[in-house]
């Protein structure tokens, strides 16, 4: 018999609906892997058992006519989104053991679907630093080998999904803090079209790129979470299938995008390979001049936004902040005022450009992070190949399936134009299937 902590989100649902599960033992068998794993990963910022199994018996408790589509899916919550019954910390020594008792819009409307809302999963400081999580205890791990990293700033919701403590995660991106741990942690991860997700009660870095994220073991899961949160595409929903379709792979390295590392070219290789044997299309793209400087202007807008978003820290507390966050309200790489409206106004003028290159394909085939996840854990690994979907907010996920040269995932990535996030999970379910049957990686936890 499998053992609950195993079992997807949709596979558990299936249980509570035919009454083989209860959430209470779910939840007590998910408590257990976080009890015996917790001390490889350390993935969570906060969790408390006994309000996980109170909440877990009142879901019992409701009749099956008043369940929700979300009834009992356990659901770990990276620290910078509010939660009304729980600390919300950011990792940093501003708010060590702060607890507003108030919601995100987000936890308001997983709640409303019946989710079971697990704990706090560990950040970076605001989800705003590369260096990992570590203000109380030990920096968070990648299940996959401890020594590595799981990536940032969604440490904990990557690590914690990657290795079974928890079916779903919330994360959150601003350059690649959802794509990259998903492919770091060899699970699936969706960056949604921005500002599809209301971002209420969620700590922002920048207005203009934030969005919520999402990890799940399958599409299946990370379904019950598009739908939850009500995104709808304009098409009608149609079966996708891999034969016949058209994909765009990227040429790399570009002149933003720094050279992959040996396992992120191969699985590029073998996803493409994969996807023409299975008898898909696919065409070898080039971005256009007109994309040059796009990674320019989504740091120089992220400096912006960051001298807002941090400003009443500085004032407050100063000298508990990470040296990055000064120096964004310091502005020390000097942006102008007129430096930010140019790199605001040129990033709004591609995304259309971005939109009708992807809708000329199922999707945009791309890598999801360097390579592998990197030894050591006080830097959470380069977000350069996600930044450039961030900034266009375009949806993303990161399919698993591929296998780096030191036996660790790693993940490709899928990008469609705004708000196609439906079609782009029927896409990646379909892709998904090939790559992880085929492209030589195996979960080991």
């Amino acid at each position: 018999m499998t053992e609950p902590y195993r079992l997807t989100a949709s596979q558990a649902q299936a249980s509570f609906k035919d009454g083989s599960l209860t959430v209470e033992d779910y939840a007590k068998s998910l408590l257990e892997r976080v009890r015996s794993r917790d001390s490889t990963t350390h993935a969570w910022a906060y969790l408390d058992p006994e309000l996980v199994l109170k909440r877990a018996r009142e879901l019992d408790q409701l009749p099956p006519e008043k369940r929700g589509p979300l009834h009992g899916v356990a659901v770990g919550v990276k620290d910078v989104i509010y939660t009304k019954d729980m600390p919300t910390q950011y990792n940093s020594p501003i708010y060590e053991e702060d607890a507003p008792k108030v919601d995100a819009a987000s936890i308001i409307t997983l709640r409303a679907n019946g989710a079971l809302i697990f704990g706090k999963t560990t950040t970076t400081e605001f989800a705003a630093t590369s260096v990992g999580p570590s203000h109380k205890g030990p920096r968070t791990a990648n299940p996959h080998d401890p020594s590595r990293t799981p990536g940032g700033s969604s440490s904990g919701s990557g690590s914690a999904v990657g290795d079974l403590q928890v079916p779903v995660g919330l994360g959150t991106q601003t350059v690649g803090s959802t794509i990259r741990p998903g492919s770091y942690n060899g699970i699936y991860a969706m960056k949604p079209t921005w500002n599809s997700i209301s971002r209420e009660g969620q700590k922002l870095y920048s207005l203009i790129f934030d969005t919520l994220g999402l990890y799940a073991r399958s599409v299946d899961d990370l379904k019950l979470l598009l739908d939850a949160f009500q995104l709808v595409d304009d098409e009608p929903e149609e079966i996708f299938n891999v034969k016949g379709a058209k994909f765009a792979r990227l040429t790399l390295p570009t002149p933003e995008w720094p050279e992959p590392e040996p396992a992120t070219a191969a699985a590029l290789k073998k996803g493409a390979e994969l996807l023409r044997a299975h008898g898909a299309e696919v065409k070898e793209v080039t971005l256009g001049d007109e994309f040059k400087p796009m990674y320019k202007y989504h740091l120089q807008v992220l400096s912006g936004d960051g001298r807002v978003a941090f400003l009443p820290d500085y004032y407050g507390s100063k000298d508990k902040m990470h040296p990055s966050l000064i120096d964004h309200v310091e502005n020390k790489e000097k942006h102008t005022r007129k430096d930010q409206l140019k790199a605001f106004d040129g990033l709004a003028a591609m995304r259309p450009k971005a939109d009708a290159l992807a809708d000329k394909y199922a999707a945009i085939l791309g890598p999801s992070a360097l390579g592998e996840a990197p030894v050591g854990h006080d830097n959470t690994g380069s977000a350069a190949f996600c930044g450039p979907w961030t900034a266009m907010h375009m949806p993303v996920v990161n399919v698993p399936g591929f296998k780096g040269e030191n036996g660790m995932p790693v993940g490709l990535s899928l990008v469609s134009s705004r708000y196609r996030d439906q079609h782009l999970l029927r896409v990646s379910r379909e892709v998904g299937k090939i790559f992880e049957a085929e492209g030589g990686w195996e979960r080991q936890v």
